[in-house]
């Protein structure tokens, strides 16, 4: 419960960086880069046990590491690109509402328990999730479409399965944080190809405050997948149960940060939002 606990706690410290970087006008690409290098040092600094670099290709979880650290940096820009052409709020909530998709793999790959009480919770929970995130958003443009949300449903859905199936069939516990590190190293490769590319385009200095707000957002965002890694490794939570709790606890302590740090509006759905959102997270915990 308290790897839980930690894994909604500083998943919602992400979501406060994130704010400042706005306000701040930080390079976000650039800053991510260094929040991979930041997370990436921080694996290996955190390890459970002895190893060397050269056997990190051949552990069984290494072609998974590869494929999420992809995925996490494409899922990256397809979030930016759901909230400029669809809004900030389109972004939360096709972000959030993914947790059907890890919760589904859940009962048919695992074999976790379907009762009528879970699912009326599930239900709830993801009702909550949308009366809670959504806001009224100028950033939407008419003609935007809906490829850039399904697609962040879908990777972001992907990304939270897959860090499942690899954490039960290939990461043994003392291989944590190694597999954490590992998978932050190979994002920061392929964000740096990004960036690369973007250098030859447009030339420009990287930055001091790029790199500071990188070493800020990198040491939670290490942390905030050890904990959920942690989380998914004890035998109290089913993935479905987890999942469910987890992305519902963010919404609402985000919320509750929005409105309390950056004066955020409150409307009345999102205040039946928060509660609907507590119901939903106790049934699904009783159930």
């Amino acid at each position: 419960m308290i790897y839980l606990f930690f894994s909604i706690l500083i998943s919602t410290a992400l979501f406060v960086i994130f704010k400042y970087f706005g306000i701040y006008k930080v390079d976000i690409l650039k800053a991510i880069f260094i929040n991979y290098i930041v997370a990436f040092s921080l694996g290996f600094t955190f390890a459970e046990r002895e190893f060397s670099f050269s056997e990190i290709p051949s552990q069984p979880w290494f072609f998974g590491a590869v494929f999420l650290g992809a995925l996490f940096v494409a899922i990256f820009f397809v979030m930016a690109m759901t909230a400029q052409k669809n809004g900030v709020s389109a972004a939360s909530v096709a972000g959030k509402m993914s947790v059907v998709i890890p919760v589904f793999f859940g009962v048919f790959l695992y074999n976790e328990s379907v009762t009528f009480l879970k699912i009326i919770g599930i239900i709830i929970a993801l009702i909550a999730v949308y009366l809670a995130s959504v806001k009224e958003d100028k950033v939407a443009t008419k003609n935007a479409g809906l490829l850039f949300p399904i697609l962040l449903f879908l990777g972001s859905g992907t990304i939270d399965t897959s860090i499942k199936y690899v954490e039960v069939m290939f990461v043994p516990k003392s291989d944590v944080s190694i597999f954490s590190g590992s998978l932050f190293g190979i994002a920061a490769i392929f964000s740096l190809s990004v960036l690369l590319i973007q250098a030859v385009k447009k030339r420009e200095a990287f930055g001091f405050k790029n790199v500071i707000a990188g070493i800020a957002l990198g040491i939670p965002n290490y942390f905030s997948i050890v904990f959920l890694i942690k989380a998914l490794q004890t035998p109290e939570f089913e993935s479905s149960t987890l999942f469910t709790i987890n992305n519902v606890g963010i919404v609402i302590l985000s919320t509750l940060v929005g409105i309390l740090i950056f004066k955020e509006q409150f409307s009345i759905k999102n205040k039946i939002g928060v509660g609907l959102a507590i119901l939903g997270i106790v049934i699904v915990a009783l159930a």
